[in-house]
């Protein structure tokens, strides 16, 4: 097994060079960091708040008892924010800030998301400049046996590293945005928590969004 990966590693550097073989990783290690926050978002309860709004929703009617309860049922990872706000602590910024520092735990990761996004057509691009160079270098030494299939041959191996590193970035860039968008939304729905909590009574709690997913009622 591990010679059979060996000679495909092998294979795939004789193809298209070192660069090919480092885009492999980046993307490996790229599929790793997605899966990792994946699971990260779903044991979090990341868009799974149901039992927490329900909870705002019941204190800012002034159903303490009700909010409470509700509360308790929340596995919602912002559940301690709340549970905060609704103890008595009334400073808004050191709420925002507990909520902050859940949100940069859920957000590990996506500063190497946003690199390889950004870095992978480069590194391919860098592996074509290579590739053509190498193309040349032996279209000359061929002197004046010139044989056209051997610069297209090597053109077209020195294009397989920019399309290696497309193939890494564009799925990337697309899975990082769709991170991005999930946490706006989560900071969203616990600001409009926050301050629903602190000011009861009024508008803000008509707007709280009650996201759910699945038989989760976090």
């Amino acid at each position: 097994m591990i010679g059979a990966v060996i000679e495909l590693l092998r294979r795939v550097a004789d193809l298209g060079g070192p660069v090919v073989l480092i885009l492999i990783g980046i993307s490996v290690l790229t599929v790793a960091v997605v899966l990792y926050k994946l699971w990260q978002f779903a044991a979090s309860g990341v868009g799974r708040h149901r039992a927490l709004s329900e909870a705002v929703a019941h204190w800012d009617r002034g159903e303490r008892a009700r909010a409470r309860a509700a509360l308790e049922r929340s596995r919602s990872y912002l559940r301690p924010v709340l549970d905060l706000a609704m103890s008595g602590q009334t400073d808004s910024e050191r709420l925002e800030a507990e909520a902050e520092a859940r949100f940069a735990r859920l957000e590990r990761g996506f500063r190497l998301l946003d690199s390889v996004a950004q870095l992978s057509p480069l590194l391919g691009l860098f592996g074509t400049v290579l590739g053509m160079i190498a193309a040349f270098q032996a279209l000359q030494a061929a002197g004046t046996q010139v044989d056209p299939s051997i610069l297209a041959g090597g053109i077209w191996v020195a294009l397989l590293t920019t399309a290696v590193g497309l193939a890494v970035a564009m799925p990337t860039a697309l899975i990082l945005s769709w991170f991005e968008s999930r946490m706006e939304a989560e900071r969203v729905l616990a600001e409009t928590a926050i301050h629903t909590v602190l000011a009861p009574g009024n508008a803000l709690g008509e707007d709280l969004p009650v996201v759910s997913g699945g038989r989760d009622h976090g």
